[in-house]
């Protein structure tokens, strides 16, 4: 294989590693250090190597581990010519851990979210989303022991055993080019909460923050606005919230006092009775009329038509997910790891790769001179992946041609300006006439069945 302009020759090893420009090597050498996994003795997949690894596993889902170092030539050369064995390259994901994969994620996304915020901004603010979800991983006893098995479900909140083990994961997100900025996941027992709270250090100055309903907390919401400077809030009311008013704007821009439960207060003594959030109503053809409750509170500076049609930006996180399981994982039921570390080391580079594909995206729509949403990611995806495939193959001093070739390629999957939603959200249940396998293996251990939470 060879490209136009480039001379057939030996493959040259370090190719996959110089696709990834936007990383500096210098941030691979001290995620290393930083958590001490530098390789001290020679091996063929040394530590830097099995980073690239692990991109190239959440990038080629249809290729297995040995297919990726072969593939990508990732691998240095042996006396004998003799391939990675598998277990060897199970072994170097061992070593290396999660560590040193997670410190560079939230290096490589703090850099290059700063570097990227001129055009993510409304009115001086940086906006951002939170939200959670959940991704299925390996059945196996260590990680059913570490991230749980129990769902809850259903309007009733029903419990049942899962047929996989779900990691829950919650992150927060750069809206407007969709650059994950930072990331939290654990055991799907723990709730949203208590994995978002620990990204509001994330969150910077001067910056406005979108939240799904479920989120409305004032444990949650409180401390996003009073930590920092100039971080605000916004989020779609509750049907059950009863908010006193204090002041109105106009018929449907009001300021308003919100009580704060007494659970609330019990579990943190630092809580007021009381807080104050302007309410703003709106209504879509086809949906119901809804309140949205922000913390900016000045009708002149922010108007409430414009924060109105701020707030359905929310919903680009949702597009970031699917982007993330449907097209990335190929929505297939579970990542590969069988084990808690195998799978938080793969769940960082798989929002690691995430953001370079992103990242190329963003050099794209400018080059384009057109918003990042108009740019698809699975056409550059697909284009990335095979021309990665095809970098191994070509001589260094190509390698910035490639990258130009590859902007220029993706330009041609412009997408037409989005429509938009005209019908609620809405699901079709796909039933099947075979019973789970987790129900037939209760069935047969034992009487039990799911109960009321």
């Amino acid at each position: 294989m060879a490209f136009k302009g480039v001379k057939e020759g030996p493959v040259d090893r370090g190719s996959f590693a110089r696709f990834c420009s936007s990383i500096d090597p210098e941030w691979i050498a001290k995620a290393l250090s930083a958590t001490g996994k530098a390789s001290i003795r020679r091996r063929r997949l040394p530590a830097e190597q099995v980073i690239w690894l692990v991109l190239g596993m959440a990038l080629f889902r249809d290729l297995s581990i040995e297919e990726v170092v072969r593939e990508l030539a990732l691998a240095l050369p042996s006396a004998n010519g003799v391939s990675v064995v598998p277990s060897a390259a199970i072994q170097a994901r061992g070593r290396l851990g999660p560590d040193p994969l997670r410190w560079l994620f939230e290096h490589c996304a703090s850099v290059w979210v700063s570097r990227n915020s001129e055009r993510n901004t409304w009115r001086g603010l940086a906006l951002y989303s939170v939200d959670g979800t959940t991704v299925h991983v390996p059945d196996s006893a260590e990680n059913r022991q570490h991230f749980g098995d129990i769902l809850t479900f259903g309007p009733r909140r029903y419990k049942g055993r899962a047929a996989y083990p779900r990691a829950r994961m919650v992150t927060l997100m750069s809206l407007r080019s969709h650059l994950i900025s930072a990331a939290r996941f654990g055991a799907y027992t723990t709730g949203e909460f208590g994995f978002a709270e620990d990204l509001w250090a994330r969150i910077p100055d001067n910056s406005l923050t979108i939240l799904d309903r479920y989120f409305y907390s004032a444990r949650v919401l409180m401390p996003l606005r009073a930590d920092g400077h100039n971080r605000h809030w916004l989020i779609r009311a509750k049907t059950n919230i009863h908010a006193h008013r204090v002041k109105s704007f106009s018929p449907d821009d009001e300021l308003v006092e919100l009580r704060v439960s007494l659970p609330a207060r019990q579990r943190d003594r630092e809580l007021p009775a009381q807080w104050v959030a302007r309410a703003v109503r709106y209504e879509r053809k086809g949906f119901r009329p809804s309140w949205l409750l922000t913390s900016l509170l000045d009708p002149a500076e922010h108007p409430a038509a414009e924060i109105v049609r701020l707030y359905h930006e929310r919903w680009e996180i949702e597009l970031g997910y699917d982007e993330v399981k449907t097209e990335m994982l190929e929505r297939e039921e579970a990542i590969r790891s069988k084990k808690p570390a195998g799978v938080e080391q793969e769940l960082w580079g798989l929002l690691l790769a995430y953001n370079l594909i992103r990242l190329e995206m963003r050099q794209v729509a400018i080059e384009a001179k057109v918003p990042e949403t108009r740019i698809s990611f699975v056409a550059a995806l697909r284009l990335i992946r095979s021309t990665l495939l095809g970098l191994v193959f070509a001589s260094p001093g190509a390698i910035p041609q490639r990258l130009i070739d590859l902007r220029s390629d993706i330009r041609h999957f412009v997408l037409p300006e989005r429509r938009p939603r005209e019908y609620p959200r809405a699901v079709k249940i796909r039933t099947s006439p075979y019973p789970s396998l987790a129900v037939t293996k209760r069935s047969q251990s034992g009487p039990s069945s799911p109960t009321a939470n």
